[in-house]
Order: structure tokens, then C-alpha cells, then sequence
């Protein structure tokens, strides 16, 4: 294969079904790289002291979407070996154990994957337009992340 027969993709979806931590790795694997990283962000059963019985995720998706490349462009300038992304993130209802986004780089050697993946979620969470509802029993709480930079702006 020559390597003009592989050129830098960035795959980003959002999507109310399950996520496949499989179809988000091989959408990223290359002859070409050595390294492929991931983040999963799954749904845990509690938050401080309170069981959590879901998660439920809604985003401006347009504007989402245009966030997400965005990040990639900047992955892409400050890891130029990078070779593919994939960011999915999941909408609606997210089950406890399920995930939330997974997040995978490929590159040829792991620094340089495992770098633009934490850029990537932390990013993603400062700038993304993508709101997160916590079900506990019997309340709910609309979360912000500590990273979101529109939050921290109005304090």
C-alpha cells in the first residue's frame, strides 16, 4: 500500500445508538502507524455519595460537529504524525457501563497518540457544545463541566 492510499481521515459522529469501541479503533488503524490510543468515557453508577440510575446528552450537533473538527485541525498542527482520529460521542440516554464518547488516534509511535487523545477530550469538554443530565433516584442535575470555558467565563 502506498501511503498517499491512506490519507489522514478524521471520522467524528453523533449518534443516539451504542458505541462500538471496535468500530471506533478500526476506523483509525494504519500500515502506517504503530500506535493506536483510546479514551472511553463510560457512565458510572454514582456521584458524590448519590447513585446515578443514567446519564442523558444533548447537543447542538451542528455546532458540535464544527467544534470536533476543529479540534482535529489543531491535533493535526501540533502532532503532525498523527494519522487518523475518531471522535464519537454518544446523545440521549447513556446506561450505566456504557459509553459516553470513546476517542481514538493513530499515529507511528504512541507519544504522540496518547498526547492528542487527552488533548482531544479535554478539549472536547472545554468547547463542545454538549450538555450532560445526571438521573439520580429521585432528582436530576443538569452538569457543567469544570473545563468548559463558557462556564468558567460568567463566575
Amino acid at each position: 500500500m502506498d501511503e498517499c492510499e491512506d490519507v489522514p481521515n478524521d471520522f467524528i459522529k453523533l449518534k443516539p445508538e451504542k458505541l462500538s469501541v471496535d468500530e471506533v479503533s478500526e476506523l483509525v488503524i494504519s500500515p502506517y502507524c504503530g500506535a493506536v490510543s483510546l479514551f472511553i468515557g463510560t457512565t458510572r453508577n454514582n456521584f458524590e455519595g448519590k447513585k446515578v440510575i443514567h446519564l442523558e446528552y444533548e447537543a447542538y450537533t451542528s455546532m458540535a460537529e464544527t467544534e470536533i473538527k476543529k479540534i482535529c485541525r489543531d491535533v493535526r498542527q501540533k502532532w503532525p504524525s498523527v494519522k487518523h482520529i475518531a471522535v464519537h460521542h454518544r446523545l440521549g440516554v447513556v446506561p450505566i457501563t456504557e459509553a459516553s464518547v470513546i476517542i481514538a488516534v493513530s499515529s507511528p509511535h504512541r507519544a504522540e497518540s496518547l498526547e492528542a487523545v487527552m488533548y482531544c477530550i479535554n478539549t472536547l469538554k472545554a468547547s463542545v457544545p454538549i450538555w450532560k443530565k445526571e438521573i439520580y433516584e429521585d432528582e436530576y442535575s443538569w452538569k457543567e463541566n469544570k473545563e468548559c470555558f463558557w462556564a468558567n467565563s460568567e463566575k
